[in-house]
């Protein structure tokens, strides 16, 4: 779905950010899901968010593995080489993301389930 385009110029953190998910290979769909967001708002940050706040700078920064700067526009987008990053996040880590967000109790059961499948 390729979606309409933009209307004026994306703000720079909002062109760091659709740069850097694409050079991940993450679709909008899937940045969302690794920062636990609706594709909306991930849309939003990459054509609109003028001024977006430090803790969505800082935990998008911790997510793709990047300084803030980056994302502001004031460093260049780090070149990654094959070695340090093969692909595209897996669904494995998509779904430890998810795990990291349960409760305790509740990741404590996961982790039971999968001891036991993994012997």
């Amino acid at each position: 779905m390729a979606g309409r385009p933009p209307s004026g110029e994306a703000p720079p953190f909002g062109k760091a950010l659709a740069a850097l998910r694409k050079e991940r290979g993450l679709t909008q769909e899937g940045m969302a899901e690794l920062l636990g967001v609706s594709r909306k708002t991930v849309d939003y940050y990459e054509r609109r968010a003028q001024n977006p706040s430090a803790e969505v700078i800082e935990r998008v920064a911790d997510k793709l593995g990047v300084g803030v700067a980056v994302l502001l526009g004031r460093e260049e987008i780090p070149k990654r080489t094959p070695k340090a990053h093969p692909g595209p996040v897996s669904a494995l880590e998509l779904r430890i993301e998810k795990l990291r967000k349960l409760p305790r109790a509740q990741q404590e059961v996961v982790v039971k389930m999968l001891d036991g499948l993994l012997g």
